[in-house]
């Protein structure tokens, strides 16, 4: 059976009804890794990997809610919601950013259950709550604009489970189509989508197997260092009210008021900001090779600058790096401290390339990498039952 077969059949034995289904898609991240959050470029795109729900209307104020996966079930009032533990957390804080803002959500009866991996930096978080609050907006027919759907799942994670995401997961979560990837400006919340269609190389994620947490205190503290250098920034350049707004020239220009932590946090993004701009007209000429260069270039980046990788993720890309004719293109993805990293690698390549990883990675770590070939896809939409 497929999935949206298991779940549908799962509803109909909970609650004897005939459900409405949902598909919503994890992400990568090419490239534009930390610059959403200030108002710069990213290349996300959905993946065929995701979370199916089958949900309907409760009939009253209650929502009870299945996870298939895990096996637990959890009921809560409309009127009583208060963060709770793990995944519920997501659930209620988009119900809470439906009523903020005065639309007459009801209660539902839902199951819910997918494949993509927690902990891997394909933002399974992003697809649950964009995927529960587009589902809602179909069931109650509320009218909003899959932009605004993004906002409520961006507002689920900020203010029930305390993890300041910018908005790239959500976007791509929802705007994403099939074999393309978003040039994504947060500035203005408006899209190019590029083609990505390269038959000869396949996108490889391989999972450190170190999990990470968003709402982690290190996720934050690069955000608030980001925040500090724009405040001081502006203070000279009344213009800036993002790293968006920001030079490399401005940057050394007040690199002793910035102090070397935030300066240095800072220049990571302004550069990154460049680099992605770059990879779109690359991938607009077919240089996937030139695309890949950049993405290494992200990789050192984020560890060496804005320190947010780790011993095994530099090991796993340094592997990739020792086969550059072959892995054009690999870094880590995703908030960081774990997770995976995403390589462009030739097809026939792959089952040598995993070989390779398997025997060094395990030798170094005495752990087991991960293995993820994934295809882009659409992003949120119904599915027939």
């Amino acid at each position: 059976m497929s999935l949206a077969a298991i779940i549908t059949e799962d509803f109909i034995n909970r609650f004897h009804k005939k459900p409405a289904l949902f598909m919503a898609p994890g992400r990568i991240n090419l490239i534009g890794e930390h610059t959403d959050y200030n108002e710069g470029f990213a290349m996300p795109a959905a993946i065929d990997k995701h979370f199916i729900f089958a949900m309907a209307p409760s009939g009253n104020d209650r929502c009870n809610v299945f996870s298939k996966d895990l096996q637990e079930g959890v009921t809560f009032s409309l009127y009583d919601l208060n963060p709770g533990e793990a995944w519920i957390n997501y659930l209620m804080g988009v119900i809470d950013a439906f009523q903020r803002r005065g639309l007459a959500v009801r209660g539902i009866d839902c199951v819910f259950g997918g494949d993509i991996p927690a902990g891997g930096g394909m933002s399974s978080s992003a697809a649950l709550c964009c995927g529960f609050g587009f589902a809602i907006n179909e069931i109650f027919k509320l009218g909003i604009s899959r932009l605004e759907v993004a906002k409520i799942a961006q507002s689920a994670e900020h203010h029930f489970v305390g993890a300041m995401v910018g908005i790239m997961d959500q976007y791509a979560s929802l705007f994403s189509k099939k074999d393309s990837v978003l040039l994504l400006d947060c500035k203005t919340l408006s899209h190019q989508h590029l083609p990505f269609n390269f038959p000869d190389y396949e996108i490889l994620l391989v999972d450190s197997t170190i999990k990470h947490s968003l709402a982690s205190s290190a996720y934050n503290d690069r955000r608030e260092s980001c925040e500090n250098g724009v405040h001081l920034l502006n203070k000279k350049n009344p213009t800036v009210h993002s790293l968006r707004d920001v030079s490399r020239v401005m940057l050394f220009e007040q690199q002793d008021e910035l102090g070397e932590e935030i300066f240095v946090k800072c220049l990571y993004v302004v550069e990154e900001n460049i680099r992605t701009q770059r990879a779109a007209e690359l991938l607009k000429t077919g240089d996937l090779k030139g695309f890949g260069d950049l993405m290494y270039q992200t990789h050192w980046g984020l560890s060496q600058a804005y320190d947010v990788s780790c011993p095994e993720l530099d090991f796993l890309v340094s592997l990739a790096e020792e086969l550059r004719s072959e892995v054009i293109g690999s870094r880590m993805m995703g908030g960081g401290f774990g997770g995976c990293t995403i390589n462009i690698i030739q097809k026939e390549r792959v089952s040598v390339f995993k070989e390779m990883v398997l025997a060094e990675y395990f030798a170094t770590f005495k752990k087991e990498p991960g293995f993820y070939s994934v295809k882009l896809s659409d992003g949120v939409h119904s599915v027939a039952v």
